[in-house]
């Protein structure tokens, strides 16, 4: 069932576990791409891309919040610095019945920058801890925080230690935190999530000065071997690139970090229960490729990997049947 924007507040959930969750990332984790990684895992925790409180407040808001109801559980991250607008977002959020409200303190990107969104807030923790009194006060459902472990210029621990400390105060109980620091000037967000060095050691520190608090890792993690050693000292954790473009991992979460006694999904397994979503979608007069090309990765590393992400990233934009095209690149993993 797709979940269209509620004007009435609905019933609060159950809060959500953040022992693992698939990160926010721009461009890529949209419904689509959600709906796909929760075939693979029942109980991961996602989030939505980030949405800005002006996209909200002054667009679309009913097309920024929509969501298929088979995500849950699932966390809307938003992107903002005016505590009063972020609480009337994190209001839509809750009627609208997402099980988190997320506050990116992450993101160096230039253009987030220019309008105090993102990592530059990490250069003000009373704004920050503003934000989030505010948004705690308007709803009922979780409110955290993803932040890095410093920007230029303020990457102390005791800066660190300072900002996660106010937030604290303002009641924000979860913390994810990205274990590096971010640039603001001379490097691209592709470089923030490359160049400066992980410092889980640092991330570790702040877990033993704040041992009260929620604290999920982020950063770097490749493995669910990496992800157990990581619950030893953190909360959680939380995979972004490789859960993208390495999915089937996440088919192996629920029995590896939750206990589950149930078979994981096979990958054909997957690429059938998408199929009814897909026909659903073109039926709206949606393109195959907005749903596959988060697909991509799935057969990575086996025989026909290359072909099978030439019929769902190429091939699909000429095909007169795009569901026959599709069956033959499920036609590949049949079997895995």
């Amino acid at each position: 069932m797709i979940i269209e924007y509620a004007s009435n507040p609905v019933t609060p959930r159950l809060e959500p576990s953040r022992r693992f969750s698939v990160a926010p990332m721009m461009d890529w984790t949209d419904r689509h791409c959600r709906h796909f990684h929760r075939l693979l895992s029942q109980h991961a925790l996602l989030y939505t891309e980030m949405v800005t409180t002006g996209a909200l407040l002054n667009g679309d808001a009913a097309r920024f919040l929509r969501y298929n109801d088979s995500e849950h559980p699932l966390a809307l991250q938003l992107g903002g610095s005016v505590p009063a607008d972020l609480a009337a977002c994190a209001r839509l959020a809750e009627q609208a019945g997402y099980d988190e409200v997320n506050l990116n303190v992450g993101c160096p990107s230039d253009r987030v920058q220019n309008n105090m969104i993102g990592a530059c807030l990490m250069g003000h923790p009373a704004l920050v801890a503003d934000c989030v009194k505010a948004m705690r006060d308007a709803v009922s459902i979780p409110v955290t925080v993803k932040h890095r472990i410093g920007i230029n210029g303020r990457d102390s621990f005791e800066a660190l230690c300072d900002f996660v400390g106010q937030v604290r105060e303002a009641g924000c109980r979860s913390f994810t935190v990205h274990a590096r620091i971010a640039i603001l000037e001379g490097l691209s967000p592709k470089e923030n999530r490359e160049i400066p060095p992980l410092r889980y050691d640092v991330a570790a520190q702040l877990k033993a000065a704040f041992p009260d608090l929620e604290l999920v890792l982020n950063g770097g993690i490749k493995t669910l071997g990496e992800c157990l050693g990581h619950l030893n000292t953190f909360d959680g954790v939380m995979l972004g690139r490789e859960a993208y473009h390495n999915p089937y991992l996440l088919a192996e979460v629920d029995a590896a970090l939750f206990g589950a006694a149930q078979p994981p999904v096979s990958r054909f397994g997957a690429l059938q229960g998408m199929r009814p979503y897909i026909e659903a979608h073109l039926a709206e007069g949606g393109a195959m490729h907005h749903i596959t090309r988060h697909m991509l990765g799935l057969a990575q590393g086996f025989k026909g990997a290359r072909r099978f992400r030439q019929l769902l990233s190429v091939d699909i934009h000429k095909a007169a049947d795009p569901l026959a095209l599709y069956d033959q690149a499920a036609a590949i993993v049949e079997g895995r």
